[in-house]
């Protein structure tokens, strides 16, 4: 057991620095969202995914009364839990202050349920607006956030393959948020590489499994938030065969359950420490101790990692939405210190004008702005594709751009974030300012639940080489339908987002082949995978912006929102879509040396 772990000293943000920007508020997008619903994507998807029960005036209505939870309650704690971090005490996870309150809030309020799916007693809500509400969570709080994202996580793993008396048990309680849930994989020896788990499960003869090992890095494993935290638990059964398909899931309470539903003893499950971390210092990422802790099985035995796959990929996409929202925050601060902020003249602006006109730091805050734009759009239109999942096309392609979404949104949170340190130029190195956090924060995104290159092998491997490029064609052909729409416009941003989509479409096209031809040769074709990656990521992007043109190109008069979304459009073409061609020859080019 580890002695109590003090709270670190750290200056309260603001204190102690008279040129040290104050933190600015956190302004939900909402009206960025209701526009991809209502305009962007050929009509109201929420009311396409939802058959009409929801509209997407309803989801704005959703999003707009989450945003004002956000702002008000959550988003004030992001510093606080950055300061305070957790502490372990007496063997129990202590979170920053603040926490279990607002926690109990969003619970009190519903918003755990309404993620959760209809099939396990939950609201529902569609993907479309998940995509919302997870930008939206994650930009207020991340490490927060992370709280319920895994236990919606969970809710689906065990809704696919939990059976009837592990529903009964635990489904109704994480539905409704008074218990949460966590996902354990990894060990010391065992982290990419699942094959090599080591801890076991026994059977103790009365349907009930015996547990033993450790696992660490464990995402909100304790914490004094909820009543009861359901660890989802890979572990190896007797005689089981080695590698991955020997290992099974159980789920193990930290408090057994009684017949009646009440919490009775605490299980063999102990927190031997919190780990001290670069960010998300809120979240307790933990090491569990498994000392014969009593589980109950998940599916069929040697079955384990298609349950937990079931998470992992709502994960995955939930990081996604993480790198989106942190991103926005990160962009929302920087904007807001370079709109006042006064430093030596503009050029070709009058005396006194803020920084945010100084040519390159204009480039910097659209390079931001431009980036989320596209990638919120991409969130939107993914969940749509989800939504509609019982085609079996949709489907494809939805899984398709699941490594895509969170590859790139959590590399672009940690490019955007520190893009923002540089707008508030020595400022932005000051913790008192808050930029660095989102910094911090991000630098985690690119690394859990699969690495940038564990999803870019996955792009490159299952869903391109694997079909010989199949899906990867048809998103490019959706792309030059976008193109199609704009070539004969008389507008001349219209006019250069199609020619350079095109032209960045065919590039894509080329490097695919190399990727399909290079099927024989793994590691070529894993040596270039993160270009790919990048590079498919930079078209969808620009295939986004070239919907969002066609949209707001469509307004009878144009709005200050109009014009921004063109500047967008016009800049994401010109600086980021450019990158395609210099990737598309490095995916060419396979393993060097």
């Amino acid at each position: 057991m580890s002695p109590a772990t003090p709270r670190r000293a750290r200056r309260p943000p603001n204190e102690g620095n008279p040129m040290a920007a104050q933190s600015s508020p956190y302004t939900p997008p909402v009206a960025e969202y209701g526009f991809l619903y209502r305009e962007v994507f050929g009509g109201d998807v929420v009311a396409r995914a939802t058959s009409g029960a929801l509209s997407a005036d309803d989801a704005v209505d959703v999003l707009e009364a989450a945003g004002d939870f956000a702002a008000e309650v959550i988003a004030p704690l992001n510093a606080i839990g950055d300061a305070e971090g957790t502490v372990v005490v007496d063997g129990d996870a202590r979170t920053a202050p603040g926490f279990k309150e607002a926690y109990a809030a969003l619970v009190e309020a519903g918003w755990v349920a309404a993620e959760a799916p209809e099939s396990a007693g939950g609201e529902g809500l569609p993907a479309v607006v998940q995509a919302g509400l997870g930008e939206i969570w994650n930009a207020a709080n991340p490490a927060l956030a992370l709280c319920w994202m895994l236990t919606h996580g969970q809710i689906h793993a065990l809704d696919a393959y939990a059976g009837d008396e592990v529903r009964e048990t635990y489904l109704a309680r994480l539905v409704e948020g008074s218990w949460t849930g966590t996902m354990n994989l990894t060990e010391p020896q065992a982290g990419t590489d699942l094959g090599a788990i080591r801890t076991t499960a026994t059977p103790n003869g009365d349907g009930s499994w015996s547990i033993t090992g450790q696992k660490i890095f464990i995402t909100w494993g304790d914490h004094d938030v909820a009543e009861n935290i359901v660890h989802l638990v890979l572990a190896r059964t007797p005689d089981a065969p080695a590698g991955a398909k020997g290992l099974s899931l159980f789920v193990a309470p930290k408090f057994l359950v009684e017949p009646d539903g009440s919490l009775g003893a605490r299980n063999a499950v102990t927190t031997v420490s919190v780990e001290h971390k670069l960010g998300i210092h809120g979240s307790p990422t933990c090491v569990l101790a498994y000392d014969g802790a009593t589980g109950y099985l998940v599916g069929e035995v040697g079955g384990g990692l298609a349950g937990m796959f079931v998470m992992m990929n709502s994960a995955r996409l939930g990081m996604g939405h993480q790198g989106i929202g942190l991103a926005e925050r990160a962009y929302q601060q920087a904007s807001a210190y370079a709109t006042a902020r006064l430093q030596g003249p503009v050029p070709g602006r009058p005396d006194g004008t803020a920084i945010a006109e100084h040519p390159d730091v204009r480039r910097l805050l659209l390079s931001m702005s431009s980036s989320i734009s596209a990638m919120r759009a991409l969130a939107v239109y993914v969940g749509d594709l989800f939504d509609r999942a019982d085609d079996a096309d949709n489907r494809q392609l939805a899984e398709f751009f699941v490594p895509i979404l969170k590859g790139w949104a959590s590399e672009e949170a940690v490019r955007i974030a520190s893009d923002g340190i540089q707008v508030h130029g020595g400022m932005g190195f000051i913790e008192e300012t808050g930029a660095a956090q989102h910094y911090r924060d991000a630098r985690i995104i690119p690394i859990y639940e699969g690495t940038t290159a564990i999803q870019s092998n996955d792009l490159v491997g299952r869903k391109t080489v694997r079909n010989q490029g199949e899906t990867a064609r048809r998103m490019f052909d959706l792309a030059r339908a976008a193109v199609a729409t704009l070539a004969g416009s008389d507008e001349p941003v219209a006019r250069r987002t199609a020619e350079r989509l095109e032209r960045a479409v065919a590039a894509a096209d080329r490097a695919t082949a190399a990727v399909v031809g290079f099927g024989a040769s793994p590691r070529d074709a894993h040596a270039v995978s993160v270009d790919y990656l990048w590079l498919l990521a930079l078209v969808a992007g620009g295939w986004m912006h070239a919907l969002i043109v066609a949209a707001t190109l469509a307004h009878d008069g144009r709005d200050a929102d109009d014009e921004r979304r063109l500047t967008e459009a016009d800049f994401f073409g010109a600086h980021q879509l450019a990158h395609a061609h210099a990737l598309a020859e490095s995916v060419a080019a396979g393993e060097i040396g």
